[in-house]
């Protein structure tokens, strides 16, 4: 069983920060890439960022600039640094492995976490 869990949602004022962490656990061999997605209320879910094993990290243009990704791979665990939020920043925020091996024989899957609330209001 892999479970994927983030934490460091919540509610911050536009031009605010939060920091986002999401940890894997469980029978994990390795993990391509690791990423955040978002779905807002009413739109469909899109990427946040993502970043490889190797550390290549692709950004939404409209976070570029703005959002930093992360990963310590030692520990599964991928990071989102969120600063200069802006009220369309709201959304559930969703952690993603991509490509994660439970064993050096077994076929890759794709794991979702269950979503962390993220809302920008003064």
């Amino acid at each position: 069983q892999v479970q994927l869990v983030e934490s460091g949602g919540g509610l911050v004022q536009p031009g605010g920060s939060l920091r986002l962490s999401c940890a894997a656990s469980g029978s994990i061999f390795s993990i391509y890439a690791m990423g955040w997605y978002r779905q807002a209320p009413g739109k469909q879910r899109e990427l946040v960022a993502t970043i490889t094993s190797g550390g290549s990290a692709v950004y939404a243009d409209s976070v570029k600039g703005r959002f930093t990704i992360s990963r310590d791979n030692a520990k599964n665990t991928v990071y989102l640094q969120m600063n200069s939020l802006k009220p369309e920043d709201r959304a559930v925020y969703y952690c993603n492995a991509e490509g994660l091996l439970t064993s050096d024989y077994d076929m890759p899957n794709d794991y979702w976490g269950q979503g962390t609330q993220v809302t920008v209001s003064s």
